[in-house]
């Protein structure tokens, strides 16, 4: 057996040249090689091609090779948390290609595979699939998509072997096993290095033959001066939104697996108890997510697709970024619960660009409201200067085409089907003149039209 060789992480950056394409693990700053990528900031290595979800926290991570002006493009699937990505994508000083979360991921692994590409319904009929082959395969549109490799990888394991297998912790996994496959020079960042023989087998998610390098590095936030305590999620639970929550947690069944969105559908999570029998499931990687812990932080937890530590509940188990989102596009997750910006009354959701705000985010909203059995919406019924979100025809740009099964709003339940969009409910409080007033699109109203029910 080969013994992969250990380096610090000032000799695995030297390893980097200029122009090279970098692909780099990580989910928020979770996973994340930080010190390979702050030493990789130490240098002088110019236009490089970031390939990574995220750039992580300002100042951190892949942020101080922007600071550097080390950086020419970057491609991922959310850039819009970072406020120093948003500016160098702004002014031009960094070329960005955005790529819808799940397609990223299978881009990566079909690189990694020796594919020469896919189609995936995910993006049909939307921005990010204008220029791109389309075909209908099976009754539905597809959208053609080249496979995503690099020179080099920096990726972060929790611990590794001797001969290179790597093992990842809770929700570290997401990029970084997918990404370990996809470059011609794989360098991993690990916790801990133990002798070829004493990592069970049975336990290896990366094999030793991907990785070229391995970094033992202390990989405790704290010592980055991060804080790894709970920031909290910062939900806000006020009685309207309580209402839709409640409501839309009466759409979801025993036994449902459920994909929570960020803002409103998160406090769905909040109502969920054991007795629901309800499993809930997180895009970067989890299955069986419970509730946030009371003290801790990412350190010691799991995080959600918000990048709030969560717990794990019996049962739960944890998988890549790429496992996840087969489970999402293959129709595996029962129900999604999404936010919204605009719902038409021809069931299509826009929710990713907000107005007068760049497009440098998209995440996995594109693949989770394609690819969900049944997808519920809550949003307010009108934006902060009174206008209605529920439209004849969507104006700002479209997550997914004919998708939503129910709107929940402030006012009212609307639910889809052929003939359209039907009022089927008032929340308490609203009036049909009320839904009348604050709505441009056209709809019926149900000869069972009732108020909805949100006693619990």
């Amino acid at each position: 057996m080969k013994n992969v060789p250990v380096i610090d992480a000032r000799q695995a950056a030297a390893r980097v040249r200029s122009g090279d394409k970098l692909l780099v693990g990580g989910f928020g700053m979770t996973g994340t090689p930080v010190h390979l990528l702050h030493a990789l900031a130490e240098t002088d290595v110019t236009d490089l091609v970031f390939i990574g979800n995220n750039f992580g926290e300002p100042g951190l991570g892949g942020s101080r090779l922007l600071r550097n002006r080390q950086v020419r493009k970057a491609v991922g699937s959310f850039f819009t948390s970072n406020p120093e990505a948003v500016a160098a994508i702004q002014s031009g000083e960094i070329e960005a290609e955005l790529v819808p979360q799940g397609t990223f991921a299978e881009a990566l692994r079909a690189g990694g595979a020796g594919l020469g590409g896919f189609f995936t319904p995910t993006s049909a009929d939307t921005l990010l699939a204008e220029g791109r082959e389309t075909r209908v395969i099976d009754g539905r549109k597809m959208v053609f998509v080249e496979p995503i490799t690099g020179d080099i990888a920096f990726i972060r394991a929790w611990r590794a072997d001797t001969a290179g297998n790597l093992q990842y912790r809770m929700t570290e996994n997401n990029f970084n096993q997918v990404i370990a496959t996809a470059a011609g020079t794989v360098i991993a960042e690990v916790e801990e290095i133990v002798p070829a023989g004493e990592m069970d087998v049975d336990a290896v998610h990366t094999p030793g033959c991907f990785v070229d390098y391995l970094v033992q590095a202390n990989l405790r936030l704290e010592h980055l001066g991060v804080s790894a305590s709970i920031a909290g999620s910062g939900k806000k639970a006020d009685a309207r939104r309580t209402a839709m929550a409640k409501v839309a947690l009466g759409q979801l069944r025993r036994g449902d697996v459920v994909n929570l969105g960020v803002g409103i559908p998160t406090l769905v999570a909040d109502l969920i108890t054991p007795d629901d029998g309800i499993i809930l499931q997180s895009e970067n990687g989890m299955l069986g997510m419970g509730p946030e812990p009371a003290e801790g932080g990412a350190m010691d937890f799991p995080v959600n697709a918000g990048k709030i530590p969560v717990t794990a509940l019996p049962g739960a188990s944890y998988f890549d970024s790429a496992g996840s989102f087969a489970m999402i596009r293959g129709g595996h997750i029962d129900v999604a619960i999404m936010g919204g910006l605009q719902v038409d009354q021809h069931a299509n959701l826009a929710n990713w660009a907000v107005p007068d705000r760049p497009l440098f985010g998209v995440g996995g909203a594109m693949d989770l409201a394609s690819g969900a059995k049944r997808l519920v919406v809550t949003m307010t019924h009108t934006d902060k200067d009174g206008a209605s979100k529920v439209v004849e025809n969507c104006d700002l740009p479209l997550t997914a085409r004919a998708a939503v099964d129910m709107l929940i709003t402030d006012l009212a339940v609307f639910e889809f089907d052929d003939g359209g969009m039907t009022l089927t409910a008032l929340m308490p409080g609203s009036s049909l003149e009320d839904v009348k007033r604050h709505t441009t699109a056209n709809y019926r109203v149900s000869d069972s039209l009732e108020t909805a029910a949100v006693s619990r």
